[in-house]
C-alpha cells in the first residue's frame, strides 16, 4: 500500500512540472518571448532569495535545536585546546561562508538578465586580486600555525609519573590491562592467546604475576594516564569522545596517546546536569557485524577512590581455570590364576 502511495505521489508530481511547462510555454507565446523570459528570470531572482532566507532560517534552527546533543566540554586538558581550535576555525570559516552565500544569491538577483541593462566586461582588477588572495591567506596561516602549536603540545611525549595503561581491541569488545603493584606490563605473545590467557601473557615472567584485566576503565582525575592501544583482529579505533582521546588500534603495530582527565564522573554529572551520565569507550572503526557493540564503560575517581578500586582487583593469573588434571591410567588388575581341582584321596578300605 505505501508503495502504491509513493508511486502515486511521484506520478502527481510530474504531472504538475507537466502542466507548469505547458502553461509557461503558453504565456511565452500570449506576451512574447523577451517579455516572458524576463518575467521567469524575475520569478528566479526572487525564489533565491526566499531560498537563502529560508536556509540561514533552518541553519539556525538546526543548531539551536541540536545543541543540547552536542558534546559537553572538554573532560581533558589537551581536550580544551582541541575544542578552542575547532572554535576557532569554525568562527572563520563560518563568517566566510555567510558573506559569500548572501553575497551568491545577492548577486543572482541584482544582476538577473535585464533588457534595459547590458553585461559590463570587467576581465581584472589586480587591488581586488590581492585582496581576496592575502586576507584569506593571513586567515589559513594563523589556523594553521595554532594548530601546529597544539598539536606539539599534545604528541609530545607522556610525562614519567603517567599511569600507564594498555588496551587492546578484538571483536567486538575491549581488553584493558593495569600493571601491579610492580608498576610493569608483562611480556605477551599472539601465539599464546586462549581461551584461558585472552592476552597470550607469558605466564613464565614475573611482570605478568600481578598484572589486573578488570572489566571497565578507571582513570585518576587530574593525573597523566598514558593508553597503549593494540588490536587482536582487525583494525579498531579507540575512541573517548567526551575526553577528545581518537587513536588507531592497528594488528601488530601497538599506538600510544596521553591525557589528562580533568573531571571526575561525579562532576561531569553535575556540569552535563543528568545523574545518570557515564563516560564510555566507543569503537569507532567499523569492524564487524557486531562493531555497534563494541563499547566499555569509564569512571573517572580521585585517586584514593582509584587506590580502592585497584586493591579490590584480582591479578589475572589468579583468575585463569587451572588445566584439568590428566586422570592417572588404571592398572589393570591380574588375571586369577587358575585352580586345578582338588583330587580328593579315597583310603582303601
Amino acid at each position: 500500500m505505501t508503495t502504491l502511495l509513493i508511486a502515486g505521489i511521484v506520478i502527481l508530481l510530474i504531472s504538475i512540472v507537466f502542466q507548469i511547462a505547458k502553461t509557461s510555454e503558453m504565456v511565452t507565446v500570449l506576451k512574447g518571448a523577451d517579455q516572458a523570459r524576463q518575467d521567469t528570470n524575475n520569478v528566479i531572482g526572487m525564489i533565491f532569495l526566499g531560498f537563502m532566507v529560508l536556509f540561514f532560517i533552518g541553519i539556525t534552527w538546526s543548531v539551536i535545536h541540536f545543541m543540547p546533543h552536542f558534546l559537553p566540554e572538554s573532560a581533558s586538558v589537551h581536550g580544551v585546546w582541541i575544542d578552542n581550535i575547532f572554535n576557532m576555525t569554525l568562527v572563520v570559516t563560518g563568517i566566510v561562508f555567510v558573506l559569500t552565500q548572501i553575497t551568491l544569491f545577492i548577486f543572482v538577483y541584482k544582476y538577473r538578465e535585464n533588457k534595459n541593462r547590458k553585461a559590463f566586461f570587467y576581465p581584472e582588477n589586480h587591488k581586488l586580486e590581492l585582496i581576496w588572495t592575502i586576507i584569506p591567506a593571513i586567515f589559513m596561516a594563523g589556523l594553521v600555525v595554532t594548530g601546529l602549536f597544539y598539536w606539539l603540545k599534545i604528541t609530545k611525549d607522556a610525562p614519567a609519573d603517567a599511569m600507564v595503561i594498555e588496551v587492546t581491541g578484538k571483536q567486538f569488545n575491549w581488553i584493558a590491562r593495569y600493571p601491579g603493584k610492580d608498576g610493569k606490563l608483562g611480556k605477551r605473545d599472539f601465539t599464546a592467546i586462549t581461551d584461558n590467557n585472552i592476552l597470550g601473557m607469558d605466564l613464565n615472567d614475573k611482570a605478568n604475576s600481578d598484572d589486573i584485566i578488570p572489566t571497565e576503565l578507571h582513570f585518576v582525575v587530574g593525573k597523566a594516564t598514558k593508553i597503549i592501544v593494540r588490536s587482536r583482529d582487525v583494525m579498531h579505533n579507540f575512541d573517548l569522545p567526551h575526553f577528545r582521546v581518537k587513536i588507531d588500534a592497528v594488528p601488530g603495530i601497538p599506538t600510544t596517546f596521553w591525557f589528562t582527565p580533568k573531571y571526575t564522573t561525579e562532576e561531569m554529572r553535575k556540569i552535563t546536569n543528568n545523574p545518570k551520565f557515564n563516560y564510555e569507550l566507543a569503537c569507532a572503526q567499523i569492524c564487524g557485524q557486531s562493531h555497534y557493540a563494541m563499547k566499555m564503560a569509564v569512571k573517572v575517581e580521585t585517586q584514593a577512590d582509584f587506590d580502592k578500586w585497584i586493591s579490590e582487583q584480582k591479578p589475572y593469573v589468579e583468575t585463569i581455570a587451572p588445566a584439568a588434571p590428566t586422570a592417572a591410567p588404571v592398572a589393570a588388575e591380574p588375571a586369577a590364576e587358575e585352580k586345578k581341582p582338588e583330587v580328593k584321596k579315597t583310603a582303601a578300605l
